[in-house]
This record gives structure tokens, C-alpha cells and sequence, in this order.
């Protein structure tokens, strides 16, 4: 298992070990004691998604005291993932990064509390799951637009025809989203 940081601190890459061979292939995708040096959270909550090409979902985020880190993988498909840093005195405060997931190098994401998350989905359909390190509350449940003229996330699919569910799209701008103190 490889860890991978990335220009926000905090946010990681997990390369896993893939052992391949004639009848498949096996790998961990969580392992609370090798993890346990780089993240250390405790997850309580499994989701996954199924989603079509074109979809865009997010940006989701909790706030506290149900605020939730995300440990996420592609099981089908392929996807573009972003995370936004929404924690006020960070040095990265309304940054974001995109990386590309998807089921064949199997890389995991990695998102603690603090941060907006969304993905648009770039093949035919994908299964997405991901582990959460609090449970859902609906009445602590924000967002920040998709479309964020600040944000400026390129989603890698065309905007303009983007699968977006009501609630998503009367999400709060950037400027006016709550955000976390840090």
C-alpha cells in the first residue's frame, strides 16, 4: 500500500497492493492498522452510488458535530473526484483538488472532515463507494454549487449538459457556503 499527499495537506492517494492472477485479482481496500498511520479516523458508515455518464454529484459536506471524513473508491467506472478545502484558516481555504478514479488501478481517495466533496462521473455508469467517519444528519447537511464561478472546477465532462438533481443545483455559492474553523 502506497500513500500519496498532494498539494492540500491532509487529502491523500492510497495506492493499494493489487495482487492479480489467472482467476481475478485481490486487494485491501481498507486496513485500519496499516492506514492507522496516516489517517486516523474511525469509520462508521458504508455507501455506494450508481450513477450514469454526465452526472455530476456534490458538493456535499456536514457540519459539525457531524461533520464526516470520506475514504473513497470506484468499483465500476470511472470518475472525476474533487475535494474542496471549506476549512477557514487553512492556508489552502478554498482550494480544491480532482483526481481521476476508477476501477482499474484502484486508487482510493482519501477526504477528511473539512472539506466540500463531489464527483462527475466520466464512463457509461460507475459504483462508487466510500467509507464515513460519522452518520448522515440531514439537518447538518451543506453543499456548495457545482458551478461555482470561484471554485472554477472543470469537471471534465461538458457542463452545459451535466446530470445535476434539483438539490444540487440551488446549492449555496462558495461565498456564502458555512465553513469550518481550523
Amino acid at each position: 500500500m502506497k500513500i500519496i499527499k498532494t498539494d492540500i495537506e491532509d487529502l491523500l492517494i492510497i495506492q493499494p497492493d493489487v495482487f492479480k492472477d489467472e482467476r481475478g485479482y485481490f486487494f485491501e481496500f481498507y486496513n485500519e492498522k496499516k492506514l492507522s498511520e496516516f489517517i486516523n479516523v474511525k469509520f462508521v458508515q458504508d455507501n455506494e452510488s450508481y450513477s450514469i455518464y454526465g452526472v455530476i454529484r456534490g458538493l456535499h459536506y456536514q457540519l459539525p458535530p457531524f461533520e464526516q471524513a470520506k475514504l473513497i473508491r470506484v468499483v465500476k467506472g470511472k470518475i472525476y473526484d474533487v475535494a474542496v478545502d471549506i476549512r477557514k484558516n487553512s492556508k489552502t481555504f478554498g482550494k480544491w483538488i480532482g483526481i481521476e478514479l476508477n476501477d482499474t488501478d484502484k486508487n482510493i481517495f482519501f477526504i477528511p472532515a473539512g472539506f466540500a466533496h463531489g464527483f462527475s462521473v466520466l464512463s457509461d455508469y460507475a459504483i462508487v463507494q466510500y467509507k464515513c467517519s460519522n452518520f448522515y444528519n440531514k439537518e447538518y447537511e451543506r453543499g456548495i454549487l457545482y458551478c461555482d464561478e470561484f471554485l472554477k472546477i472543470d469537471w471534465k465532462i461538458d457542463i452545459n449538459s451535466a446530470i445535476v438533481s434539483e438539490k444540487d443545483r440551488n446549492l449555496k455559492k462558495f461565498e456564502f457556503a458555512d465553513y469550518f474553523n481550523y
